[in-house]
C-alpha cells in the first residue's frame, strides 16, 4: 500500500498539513523579497568589476537555501563527499524531479549558472533575481531561443564560470529518468567543457507537480566525477550522453540503497 495524506486524503506523497504549507509559501516569498533588495545592492556595488556575476549569483544561491530552511516539512542536505570547487569550465547536469530541485541543489558550494524556462523569468521579483544573477532563460520548443540559451551559457564557459542543465528538459512524472535532450552534451564538446553529472533524490514529493501542498521530504543531493570531453566531437554526443546518465542513475542507487 503507498504512503496516506497525513490529512486522511487517500494514497499519495506524504504532505504536510494546510498551515505548514501556507507558512511555507509565506516565508519562501518573504525571503525572495527581502533577498531582491538584498541582491540589488549587491549587484550595484559588484557588478562593474565581477563580469562573472560570482557575488549575486552565490547570494542568490543562499537565498534558496535560507528558504529551504524555513519549510517545516523540509530535510535537504547533501550526500557523500562534496567538492569545494569545480573546474571553471564545466556543464554541470542533474535528474529532475520537483520544483524543489533548485532549493537543494543550491547546497552546492560553487557558483554556476543555470538554464531555466522563460517562465520562470517573467515572475515578479523572484525573476528578476534570476536575471541579476545571471541565469539564462530558454523557451521550450523555440529553436531560435534555444540556440540563443546556448551562446549564453557558452559565453559563462569563456568567462570561467560552470553552467547548469536539467537535460531531461521537465520534471519527470514519475521518478524514473526520461529521455536527455542534445543541448548540454553539445555545449560540453564544442566549449572543451567536462560534464558533472549530479543526482537529485528526495524532491518529488517536497514539492508534488500540481499541487500547492508542500510535502515531506528528507531530500539528498549528491555529486558524481567529471567526465572529460577531450577529443570528442558532435559525432560522440549519444556516447557522452548514455555516459551521464548510468553515472547519475549510479548516484541514485546509491542514495537510495543508504539509509538517511
Amino acid at each position: 500500500m503507498g504512503p496516506t495524506n497525513d490529512d486522511g486524503g487517500g494514497e499519495g506523497p506524504p504532505r504536510g498539513g494546510p498551515i505548514a504549507s501556507l507558512w511555507s509559501w509565506f516565508a519562501i516569498g518573504a525571503v525572495v523579497a527581502v533577498g531582491f533588495v538584498v541582491l540589488s545592492l549587491v549587484a550595484l556595488f559588484t557588478l562593474p568589476f565581477d563580469r562573472r556575476r560570482w557575488l549575486v549569483g552565490r547570494s542568490f544561491r543562499r537565498m534558496g537555501i535560507v528558504a529551504s530552511q524555513l519549510v517545516p516539512t523540509w530535510r535537504f542536505r547533501t550526500f557523500g563527499e562534496i567538492p569545494r570547487r569545480i573546474a571553471p569550465r564545466t556543464v554541470v547536469v542533474s535528474n529532475h524531479a520537483s520544483q524543489a530541485d533548485p532549493f537543494l541543489i543550491s547546497r552546492l558550494p560553487w557558483e554556476m549558472k543555470w538554464m531555466a524556462k522563460r517562465s520562470l523569468f517573467k515572475a515578479p521579483v523572484f525573476g528578476w533575481c534570476m536575471r541579476l544573477a545571471g541565469d539564462v532563460p530558454i523557451e521550450r520548443g523555440d529553436a531560435s531561443s534555444a540556440g540563443k540559451a546556448i551562446a549564453g551559457c557558452r559565453r559563462w564557459l569563456d568567462r570561467g564560470v560552470p553552467v547548469m542543465f536539467f537535460p531531461e528538459g521537465t520534471r519527470s512524472r514519475t521518478g524514473a529518468l526520461g529521455p536527455f535532450k542534445d543541448g548540454a552534451f553539445r555545449l560540453a564538446i564544442d566549449a572543451g567543457a567536462d560534464i558533472l553529472p549530479i543526482a537529485v533524490d528526495g524532491t518529488r514529493d517536497a514539492l508534488p507537480k500540481h499541487s500547492w501542498r508542500f510535502g515531506r521530504s528528507g531530500a539528498r543531493v549528491a555529486v558524481g566525477t567529471p567526465i572529460s570531453t577531450a577529443g570528442m566531437t558532435s559525432d560522440d554526443v549519444e556516447k557522452l550522453k548514455g555516459e551521464a546518465r548510468a553515472r547519475i542513475e549510479a548516484l541514485l542507487e546509491k542514495m537510495r540503497a543508504t539509509p538517511e
